[in-house]
């Protein structure tokens, strides 16, 4: 299999979802037990790719946050 790699862009500010999105990124919006972003990076992780890259806004300190933990 070729080294695959995902990019997921998250840089956006989520307009279209307010006023759900004015205090948590978009991504980070829970459903059921986890954050949406969560649930992506799993299903990537599951397909056997192993290099992600997110792309984020300066302002989504949330989304490292939780990649970081």
């Amino acid at each position: 299999m070729a080294n695959l790699k995902a990019v997921i862009p998250v840089a956006g500010l989520g307009m279209h979802m307010l006023p759900a999105t004015k205090a948590i990124p978009k991504e980070m919006l829970p459903i059921v037990d986890k954050p949406m972003i969560q649930y992506i990076v799993d299903e990537i992780v599951a397909a056997g790719i192993k290099e992600i890259v997110l792309v984020t806004h300066s302002s989504k300190n949330a989304v490292e946050n939780h990649f970081d933990t």
